[in-house]
């Protein structure tokens, strides 16, 4: 029988059926999605489609301790045939570094053998009935409009041969917009992350790319250097998503990152930036629907396959401008030397400062000559010991004078870390939903303030358009 004939909750079943005294644990993710895409003013293609991911994770005991072997397939694969891999993979394997008992039957879902919710075109209906409206209004000012819309619900199924039954159903949306003149001199960007389309605006977004093409009507030619520069919430996603990627724990303790103290020691405990900002992720936040528990399909330096199950909460990662977690496995955190604590990641991600209200509209108008920026492009580590990355600007720098847009410059490659941008930040404003657009591909739970930071680094002046 084929994984793609029978029900989640009945193949999760049956893959850990008959597991040895060691264990076996299976994740199953159904996901439903649709989408339309547009360019030059007119759809070009939509559709739905159904994908089904299997991960199966054998343990095998040893002397020395319990190996873990995995096997991970899309579609229909057989899942005698994910078992077999899974168990010659752990018969493969040495005694696993982060090997930790494995969750039981203590916070169950009753729901667990519901089917999982699907998603269809309908759900897109605020965007689709919206696009021919659009396309004529771009049309009479002689411009183009490309982009596209996507709802997705994963369904995540997991179970364990200890009696562990966990089910989560994840909605995630996004909408990005990109207008252009018709000869490609000018570009603007806008988008959004959402969870059920009703809250999406599509005339703001187009409102907010008109804009930027209205702007984009003067250009002004500036040099490299240092500017002041007000980044929009998309952008400083752009930015704040690598500095929560990289907190790994275990490499701060080696020594390998940004928030590396000497001696086998962290930074945990150090006051990081002057004013006093939160990161966090929280999987109870009500905007950003999360699952409630740790899924791992491998593991890694500071995610576990044997912490599956593991109930999560709130993590701050920076509280009050002050280091307070990195990111350890259970057994990652039993074992450090610095006093690390379990610290899952979670599925979204908070950046605010207490008491912010200003908008960007309000930051630009209080600006006496800088750059709005619009999003971040090709960004890239280059040291990981300050967390340096590089990348692009992209659909739109703009120059401020005295409070006033007057006109877009040319694009630049810039060299910053995220770190230091919190460190530089003379002005936040306050926190909403956005849409990273380098990285809204694997997350679009993100909320994020404008931010107004002194002197950011535009190292060198980019062709890209």
């Amino acid at each position: 029988m084929s994984s793609q004939m029978t029900g989640p909750a009945e193949l999760a079943e049956r893959a850990i059926a008959g597991a040895g005294t060691a264990g076996r644990l299976a994740i199953v993710e159904e996901s439903y999605s649709a989408e339309v895409r547009f360019a030059n003013n007119t759809v070009t293609t939509n559709g739905v489609r159904r994908q089904r991911n299997v991960t199966l994770v054998s343990f095998e005991s040893r002397a020395a301790g319990i190996a873990s072997g995995v096997a991970s397939a899309s579609g229909a694969l057989p899942v005698e045939e994910l078992v077999r891999l899974s168990r010659a993979d752990a018969a493969g394997s040495e005694p696993a570094e982060d090997a930790f008992e494995l969750v039981g039957p203590e916070a169950n879902d009753a729901d667990f053998a519901t089917a999982a919710p699907d998603t269809d075109l309908g759900r897109l209906e605020p965007v689709l009935s919206r696009l021919n409206d659009l396309f004529a209004r771009a049309e009479s000012s002689n411009e183009v409009r490309a982009g596209f819309a996507r709802h997705e619900v994963t369904t995540t199924y997991l179970a364990s041969s200890t009696g562990l039954r966990r089910r989560f159903s994840t909605p995630s949306g996004r909408v990005e917009l990109v207008g252009r003149a018709a000869d490609g001199s000018r570009s603007a960007w806008a988008g959004t992350g959402t969870n059920d389309f009703s809250d999406v605006d599509l005339e703001g977004l187009e409102a907010r790319v008109a804009r930027g093409l209205r702007w984009a009507g003067s250009k002004v030619e500036l040099p490299a250097g240092r500017y002041e520069t007000l980044l929009p919430p998309d952008a400083v996603a752009d930015l704040v998503l690598m500095l929560d990627k990289f907190a790994s724990g275990r490499q701060a303790e080696e020594g390998r990152n940004v928030f590396s103290a000497p001696s086998g020691k962290t930074r945990v405990g150090e006051k990081l930036f002057d004013l006093p900002f939160d990161l966090y992720g929280d999987p109870a936040d009500a905007r950003f629907p999360t699952p409630p528990f740790v899924i791992a399909k491998a593991s890694t330096a500071d995610s576990s396959v044997f912490d599956n199950g593991v109930a999560t909460s709130r993590v701050d990662m920076v509280r009050h401008g002050v280091l307070r977690r990195l990111r350890y496995h259970r057994a990652g955190a039993a074992r450090s030397a610095a006093g690390g604590t379990f610290t899952p990641d979670v599925d979204n991600l908070v950046l605010e400062l207490p008491g912010a209200s200003a908008n960007v509209d309000e930051m630009v108008g209080r600006t006496e000559r800088g750059l709005l920026l619009t999003c971040l492009w090709y960004i890239r580590p280059v040291d990981p010991a300050t967390l340096l990355l590089t990348g692009l600007t992209r659909d739109g720098v703009y120059l401020i004078d005295k409070g006033e847009v007057v006109g877009a410059v040319n694009n630049f490659r810039f060299n910053e870390s995220p770190l230091d941008i919190l460190r530089r930040t003379a002005e936040a404003g306050s926190t909403e939903r956005c849409l990273s657009r380098e990285w809204g591909e694997w997350l679009t739970r993100s909320a994020m303030p404008p931010l107004r930071v002194d002197g950011f680094n535009m190292s060198s002046v980019s062709p890209a358009t």
